[in-house]
């Protein structure tokens, strides 16, 4: 496993934990996508349940900016909301 990967992903599950409502969302831990590897790729998920408002379509949006900010080389973080598949 690629620890770099680990890591991005692990910091981004402490960020929603730490600034989504808990009452409002269940945050899953970060785990390998089904299929975890793409053309030399790791990938990871995390997946939120919960009704999306504006508050935390901003909370979202600010995790993603201070993700790039910490500048992980070769890592790309994509959010989708109301994914039509889980693969």
């Amino acid at each position: 496993m690629n620890q770099k990967f680990g890591q991005a992903s692990r910091w981004i599950y402490k960020f929603l934990q730490n600034n989504l409502d808990k009452e409002q969302f269940k945050i899953f831990k970060p785990m390998p996508a089904p299929i975890d590897k793409i053309q030399n790729r790791y990938r990871w998920r995390i997946i939120l349940k919960g009704n999306m408002t504006s508050e935390a379509n901003d909370i979202l949006n600010q995790c993603l900016r201070q993700a790039y900010e910490k500048n992980w080389k070769n890592t790309k973080i994509t959010m989708d909301v109301n994914p039509n598949s889980m693969m």
